[in-house]
């Protein structure tokens, strides 16, 4: 079992490595992206990749307050559903009420890569390489339908 310290720095080295395959990745639409935290520019809408040795996935979570503005996102989200699975080549498990360790009720999209560990950093490459083609499907997705999402919560 690491310590406390140990499991920040494999997290560090991790995600150090992770930044690094990303680095010279643009987005579909032409410009730099921070991929570890992909900007959705919509409020309490999150990309999250999870990778902490339970599992690991890329997620699409809708966090709003307002579960009627939450429903709206959702149900517009199933009706693109098609065309992101079309994009996407991991089919997602789509959960329109997914409760949180915190206690939150939310919405999620989850794309999840099986037989890998964390704590093998043998695994790491195919981790890398997971989320690498997650985000660049996503973000081609997400690019051309995003505005159609902002212009419901605003």
């Amino acid at each position: 079992m690491l310590s406390k310290e140990e499991r920040k720095e494999r997290n560090e080295k991790f995600w150090s490595a992770f930044k690094e395959v990303m680095r010279r990745t643009q987005s579909s639409g032409g410009r730099r992206v921070n991929w570890a935290t992909y900007p959705t520019q919509i409020k309490d809408v999150y990309v999250r990749l999870i990778c902490d040795g339970k599992q690991t996935a890329m997620c699409l979570d809708l966090q709003f307050k307002d579960t009627g503005v939450r429903s709206i996102v959702w149900e517009q989200l199933g009706e693109l559903r098609s065309v992101m699975e079309k994009t996407m080549t991991t089919n997602g498990n789509w959960m329109d009420e997914y409760h949180t360790p915190e206690g939150l009720i939310i919405s999620r999209i989850c794309w999840e890569l099986e037989d890998v560990d964390f704590h093998r950093e043998a695994d790491w490459p195919k981790i890398h390489s997971f989320f690498k083609q997650q985000l660049i499907e996503f973000d081609s997705f997400y690019q051309e339908f995003k505005d159609i999402l902002i212009l419901l919560v605003e």
